[in-house]
């Protein structure tokens, strides 16, 4: 006779059923499913990286300021914020062309926009980092 062992106590294998071929099919749904959903994590953490949003107060500004982005910029503008993220920074002051855009990082939004023009002579606090791009 041959015995098991389940959580330090021992036990007859007379006791267990034999299940040998069954549930495989089960434990490959299962690894299929936590697979599928993996790769759903890191395909929304690879969109991430390539997207920002820009806060309705942020559009307002940058209507009422006159400034437009085109796709370049916004590559430009989502390099700037990968770039302060992989640092660690939390709440940037991106430097791009003739705009300073106040950003959260984490969030990836841009909080607020303004031309460089209008930024002299100003205090911004609440940043912990500066990206020049």
């Amino acid at each position: 006779m041959s015995y098991r062992v389940v959580n330090g106590k021992l036990f007859s294998t007379a006791n267990f059923p034999d299940y040998s071929g069954v549930g495989l099919q089960n434990k490959s749904a299962q690894v299929n499913k936590d697979q599928n959903s993996f790769n759903k994590v890191l395909d929304k953490q690879i969109k991430k990286e390539e997207c920002f949003t820009i806060s309705s107060h942020a559009i307002q500004r940058l209507n009422s300021r006159n400034i437009n982005l085109n796709d370049d910029d916004r590559k430009k503008i989502n390099e700037g914020i990968n770039m302060a993220d992989s640092k660690g920074a939390k709440q940037s002051l991106i430097l791009y062309k003739d705009m300073a855009l106040i950003t959260s990082i984490k969030n990836r939004t841009v909080i607020t926009a303004m031309d460089k023009s209008q930024s002299t002579g100003n205090v911004i606090t609440n940043i912990d980092s500066v990206v020049m791009i």
